[in-house]
């Protein structure tokens, strides 16, 4: 498997889980109170969409710019788990799916760029 595989893989991993967890965070587990589950939804999981098809594609143009993303959702889980929410290990594991996510990105278009300059 070429390294540039693995990092892809890792990269969906992060992403994918991230959508996942921010489905289930949102929609079941701790629903908002003072907004639709529909909106919440929409406004959390919404921008995940845009990058979604250069992502299985393995594009490097995607991993690269879909990585500043990835940092919107770190700082969201990293300031909800310091904030003292109920939901502070549900904000932890959005942090450190982003982080996968953006170090993964990040690391796929280094090693793509290697590959094909080899």
């Amino acid at each position: 498997m070429m390294p540039s595989a693995r990092w892809h893989a890792l990269t969906l991993l992060g992403y994918f889980g991230l959508f996942a967890l921010l489905m289930l965070w949102i929609g079941w587990i701790v629903p908002p109170e003072s907004v639709p589950r529909s909106i919440a939804l929409l406004i959390a999981v919404g921008p995940l969409l845009f990058p979604l098809r250069g992502l299985l594609h393995g594009r490097p143009y995607t991993h690269a710019w879909s990585s500043f993303l990835a940092l919107f959702y770190f700082a969201h889980g990293t300031a909800e788990a310091f904030s003292g929410s109920p939901a502070q290990a549900l904000a932890t594991a959005e942090a450190l799916l982003a982080l996968l996510w953006f170090v993964a990105a990040i690391l796929f278009v280094r090693a793509r760029k290697r590959e094909h300059h080899a």
